[in-house]
């Protein structure tokens, strides 16, 4: 079998966090034509329910705003906590890497940026 013909539960599944509509469909897209399936959701509180109840996800895309009571920051800190190996790149264009509220490993990326770019910065956090 080639690496088109894999079925989806050959493709590592990826969790996208983020609140702008356009921005997640697109940034979905992106990721899934580079061979990821995206689980998506808008807030932080959805997101860490997500991962509760789904241990194939290996990775995390997740904006610093999102919808809800909880940021991107604090997401991927709570993440980093109960999943210390998951590999998190955190996205943003309106908040700079805070090095004080950067989980161990996580990774930061600036808009503007391109969905490529966060695909590839994805697959070198993911060292595949």
């Amino acid at each position: 079998m080639t690496s088109e013909q894999q079925t989806a539960d050959d493709r590592p599944v990826i969790l996208l966090v983020e609140d702008e509509a356009l921005t997640i469909m697109d940034l979905g897209d992106v990721l899934e034509d580079g061979g990821y399936d995206t689980i998506q959701c808008a807030s932080a509180e959805r997101a860490l329910s997500i991962l509760q109840t789904r241990p194939d996800i290996c990775g995390l895309v997740t904006d610093v705003q999102l919808s809800g009571k909880t940021d991107g920051f604090d997401l991927a800190s709570s993440v980093a906590e109960a999943r210390p190996q998951l590999p998190i790149l955190i996205v943003s264009g309106r908040a700079a890497p805070d090095p004080d509220r950067m989980p161990k490993g996580a990774e930061f990326i600036a808009r503007p940026c391109s969905g490529e770019d966060i695909l590839q910065r994805l697959r070198h956090l993911m060292d595949c």
